[in-house]
C-alpha cells in the first residue's frame, strides 16, 4: 500500500473547505498519514479475518449438509441467523464501545468470535447449527460500525472515503484469500484426526481472530489524547479538523438518532445493498458448483476472480468519492451494476463463463456500494447518534444477512433453482439505488 493512497497532495487539500487547515500544510498531510499507516492495517487484516469467519459456512455447505443431513432451507437459515443475534446486540454493543473504548471492546469481540467459529465445527443437529450461528451474530455484534465509528474520531468526512474502502477492502480480500484457501483446508485436511474437511476449516480459520485480538488490545488508542506516537501539534492537527468537521453534522443524540427519519431511510437503502452483499458471500460456492466445478479448490480459485475485481473496484471508487467530493452517485451506479450482474448470473445457470461474468459484476457492484454507503450516514451523524446512528442503520440493514440467504434456500427448495432468489436480489439493489438518487439531498452529504 503506498503511502500516496492514503492522503491527497496538501495544496489540493487546503484548497477544499471543510476541513480546519493547518498552519503547516506539510505536518497535516504527515500527520494523517502517520494516523492512516498506523490503523488502517490491522484495521483491514481483522476485516478480513472478520468476513472470512462470517461466510466461511458458504464453503463448509459444500460438504457439511452432506454429512449432517442438513437440506438447503436449514442452511439458509442456520446462515441467516447469524444476522438476527448481530441486530439484537448491534446498538448495545456500539454503545459500550463508545463508552468503554475500542480498544477493550473491540478485543473482546474478536475473541469472543474467534472460540464460537471454531466450536461450529462440532454441530451435529440443526438446533446446535441455529445456535452457534446465533451466538456468533452476538459476539461479533459491533465490530464493524465500531470500526466505522472509530473512524469518524480519527479523519474528517473528506479523508474517510478512502479510509472506510481501504477497511472495507478486507471483505473482497477475504474472498480472494479465503476461497483458495477454504477449499485448499476441505480438499487437503479432511479425516485428519478425524475430523471431516468442513470441520477443519472452521477450526483454523478461527485461530487468527484470537490472535488479532491481543494485538488490537496493544496497537489501538481509545482518542486522539492517549497516542503516545504523536506530538502536541500533530494532535491539534487531527483534533482541529475533526471538530470543524463535526460542527456540520446535525444529529448528536442517541435518541435524535434513533427517532431520525434519515437514519431509518439509511436502514432500507442498507438493507437492499446487504441482500446483494450476502447472496454472493453465502451462494457464490453454490453457483459455481452449479455452474459444472466440482473440486472445492477449484471453486476457490475461480471465487478470487469476482472478490479481484471487487478489489479494484472499490479502491478507485473511494478514491474517486474523495477526489470529487460526491458521494450520491458512487453508491447508486454500483448498486445498478450489481443488479445487471445478479439478473446476467441467474439468466446464465449452469453456464461456467457467464455465471463468473455475472458474479464479477455483481461481487464488483455490492462491495464498492457498500463501501461508499458510509459516507451518507456519517455525514449528518456526530457524537452518541454517531454510535447509535452508525450501529442501527448497520444492523437493520444486515438483517438483510438473514433474509437473504433464507429467501434464497427458500426459493431454490420451490423452484429447484437459485435464479429466482437472484431476481429478487437484482430488484432489492435497484430499490437502493432509486432511493440515494430521489431521496438523499446532496446538500446533506457531499462534503
Amino acid at each position: 500500500m503506498h503511502s500516496q493512497t492514503l492522503s491527497e497532495p496538501a495544496s489540493a487539500q487546503s484548497s477544499r473547505a471543510g476541513e480546519a487547515a493547518p498552519a503547516d500544510p506539510a505536518l497535516g498531510e504527515r500527520v494523517f498519514r502517520r494516523v492512516a499507516w498506523r490503523f488502517i492495517p490491522l484495521l483491514f487484516v481483522s476485516y478480513v479475518v472478520a468476513y472470512l469467519d462470517r461466510v466461511n459456512i458458504g464453503f463448509a455447505k459444500l460438504q457439511m449438509l452432506s454429512d449432517l443431513q442438513f437440506s438447503d432451507a436449514v442452511y439458509g437459515l442456520g446462515a441467516g441467523l447469524f444476522f438476527l443475534g448481530y441486530f439484537l446486540f448491534e446498538v448495545p454493543s456500539n454503545l459500550l464501545l463508545h463508552r468503554l473504548g475500542a480498544r477493550r471492546w473491540i478485543a473482546r469481540i474478536m475473541i469472543s468470535w474467534g472460540l464460537l467459529s471454531a466450536l461450529t465445527a462440532w454441530v451435529e443437529t440443526p438446533a446446535a447449527f441455529y445456535a452457534i450461528r446465533f451466538l456468533l451474530g452476538i459476539a461479533e455484534a459491533g465490530f464493524f460500525p465500531g470500526v466505522i465509528l472509530y473512524l469518524t474520531y480519527w479523519f474528517p468526512a473528506r479523508r474517510r472515503g478512502r479510509m472506510t474502502a481501504m477497511f472495507m477492502a478486507g471483505n473482497p480480500v477475504s474472498g480472494i484469500v479465503g476461497g483458495p484457501l477454504s477449499g485448499y483446508i476441505m480438499s487437503a485436511c479432511g479425516g485428519a484426526m478425524g475430523l471431516s474437511g468442513w470441520q477443519w476449516l472452521f477450526v483454523l480459520e478461527a485461530i487468527p481472530a484470537v490472535l488479532l485480538s491481543v494485538l488490537i488490545y496493544f496497537h489501538l488508542d481509545d482518542r486522539v489524547a492517549d497516542a503516545s506516537w504523536l506530538d502536541a501539534d500533530e494532535k491539534q492537527v487531527i483534533e482541529a479538523a475533526v471538530a470543524q468537521d463535526a460542527s456540520g453534522r446535525t444529529h448528536s443524540s442517541a435518541m435524535g438518532a434513533m427517532l431520525s427519519g434519515r437514519v431509518w431511510l439509511m436502514c432500507l437503502i442498507l438493507f437492499g445493498m446487504v441482500m446483494g452483499s450476502y447472496a454472493i458471500g453465502f451462494w457464490l460456492p453454490s453457483i459455481l458448483r452449479g455452474a459444472g466445478i466440482a473440486d472445492p479448490l477449484h471453486i476457490g480459485l475461480l471465487a478470487t476472480i469476482p472478490y479481484g475485481a471487487a478489489l479494484v473496484s472499490m479502491l478507485l471508487a473511494g478514491r474517486s468519492a474523495d477526489h470529487f467530493r460526491e458521494r450520491r452517485w458512487h453508491v447508486a451506479i454500483p448498486a445498478l451494476v450489481a443488479a445487471a450482474g445478479f439478473i446476467l448470473c441467474a439468466l446464465s445457470e449452469n453456464q461456467v463463463l457467464p455465471a463468473i461474468a455475472g458474479l464479477s459484476l455483481g461481487a464488483m457492484g455490492v462491495v464498492t456500494a457498500v463501501s461508499m454507503f458510509w459516507a451518507l450516514p456519517t455525514a449528518f451523524l456526530g457524537g452518541a447518534a454517531a454510535a447509535a446512528g452508525i450501529a442501527l442503520i448497520n444492523c437493520t440493514g444486515n438483517l438483510a444477512g438473514f433474509v437473504s440467504p433464507a429467501m434464497i434456500g427458500w426459493l431454490k427448495m420451490q423452484t429447484h433453482s437459485v435464479s429466482s432468489g437472484l431476481f429478487l436480489v437484482a430488484a432489492m439493489l435497484t430499490l437502493s439505488a432509486l432511493l440515494v438518487v430521489l431521496c438523499v439531498p446532496s446538500r446533506l452529504v457531499d462534503r
